[in-house]
């Protein structure tokens, strides 16, 4: 165990948190978090209208999502463009490269043959669903943007500053937005549908009990290293987006919620992150009893956190991470949740997710009813807390024996 250990602070850790640190990971991961109030605003829009479901003299407000989560296909696709630029240091194409990547982006969701004027096709393909176009297109338009900046075109010229600014903003938005013109409009190439098709199969792997657990563990793992979860987001959220567009357009014609790996199974249910990311509340209630002094004050600072699914202090103060003691009991927990969850919604003992919720910091089980509109998910949540709690608990009494050392030196 001392060897492994070691691999993973001395060669694994350094090495992962290099490759995370390049620019590139680097701008997708903060798009990524940039975006969020976005996808929140449009959460609280269909929380609000479950209560419309029972009142229905409450007024409409299904534009503000519209126009907010129903378009994240295009606000992720300028701030990939945008954080690409921040991180690779070209502060003079920031807002420019965004903006280049929005008309791409409009241009390659434009809806082929028979839909080909149709508004609602087009708006759906700039919706949630497309996700990872959007991300594709912003990563495209800041590489060109990108290559251009190294050219240093007009550098030393005699021309005046602001026409070289000009020409270098023009330039690469004519080379972007030409090449995505020829393949949409002269190759009759549809790039968008192309990008989808390609991913289904991620997706599809996704949605399957191993899929799950794996990306599960994977960010489980990382986590424990102190690598954020944000990292993978990339990659979950086009996965979730697909997924609950899907949920929620079957509930609207009257047909189940098919899929279960969505942001609301993840986060908002607060099965898997109970407590936050290595479901850590039961660790968190065995700090609050523990015989040392030191362990039973932090976990009782920790609480409040908590409860609303945000454990960095769990994690980093107790600590989890690099923490041989309390790692596995992290990574066992990480596959515990996605199969307790499977078993459940697939036995039909809980209801699939057909809502878009995506706030993971509304206190569970609350949060477990709100998102599944299910009351059976108080008990399950209560059973799955006593599972997590008994995982954490021999691993945690060796954590507290030796804190109890401590104490006595």
């Amino acid at each position: 165990m001392n060897k492994f250990m070691n691999w993973l602070s001395d060669s694994f850790t350094p090495a992962a948190t290099k490759f995370f640190a390049k620019p590139w990971i680097a701008a997708i991961s903060a798009s990524m978090q940039k975006i969020i109030p976005y996808i929140l605003t449009g959460s609280v829009i269909f929380f609000y209208g479950v209560f419309r479901s029972f009142i229905p003299a409450l007024p409409d407000l299904g534009a503000i999502s519209s126009y907010s989560f129903g378009i994240i296909n295009l606000i992720v696709t300028f701030v990939v463009a945008n954080q690409c630029m921040e991180k690779l240091n070209h502060p003079q194409y920031t807002i420019n490269a965004g903006l280049t990547a929005m008309g791409v982006l409009m241009m390659v969701a434009a809806p082929f043959g028979e839909s080909a004027d149709s508004l609602s096709a087009f708006m759906g393909n700039i919706g949630p669903s497309g996700m990872i176009a959007g991300i594709l297109m912003g990563i495209f338009t800041a590489f060109v943007f990108h290559m251009f900046a190294k050219l240093e075109f007009l550098k030393d010229s005699s021309v005046p500053d602001f026409v070289v600014t000009w020409i270098n903003t023009v330039l690469p938005n004519l080379i972007v937005l030409g090449i995505t013109m020829i393949v949409t409009r002269y190759l009759k190439i549809n790039i968008y549908q192309l990008v989808l098709d390609c991913f289904n199969p991620v997706a599809k792997i996704g949605q399957t009990l191993p899929g799950f657990v794996i990306l599960s563990l994977i960010t489980s793992f990382f986590y424990t290293l102190g690598i954020s979860t944000w990292l993978w987001d990339a990659i979950l959220n086009p996965i979730f987006m697909i997924a609950i567009t899907e949920n929620v357009a079957n509930a609207a014609a009257g047909l189940p919620p098919v899929n279960i790996v969505t942001h609301e199974a993840w986060y908002t249910l607060a099965f898997i992150t109970m407590g936050g990311t290595c479901a850590t509340l039961g660790l968190n209630l065995l700090m609050c009893f523990s015989k040392s002094k030191q362990v039973k004050m932090l976990g009782r600072v920790f609480l409040a956190p908590s409860i609303f699914n945000i454990n960095e202090p769990v994690m980093f103060g107790a600590p989890v991470v690099f923490n041989p003691v309390l790692m596995i009991p992290a990574w066992i927990n990480a596959i515990v949740g996605p199969v307790y969850i499977w078993i459940l919604m697939k036995a039909h003992l809980l209801n699939i997710p057909s809502t878009i919720i995506q706030i993971g910091q509304i206190p569970a089980p609350i949060s477990s009813v709100m998102v599944t509109q299910d009351l059976r998910a108080v008990l399950w949540w209560i059973i799955l807390l006593v599972i997590y709690t008994a995982i954490w608990f021999p691993f945690f009494k060796v954590y507290e024996k030796n804190k109890l050392a401590e104490e006595a030196e």
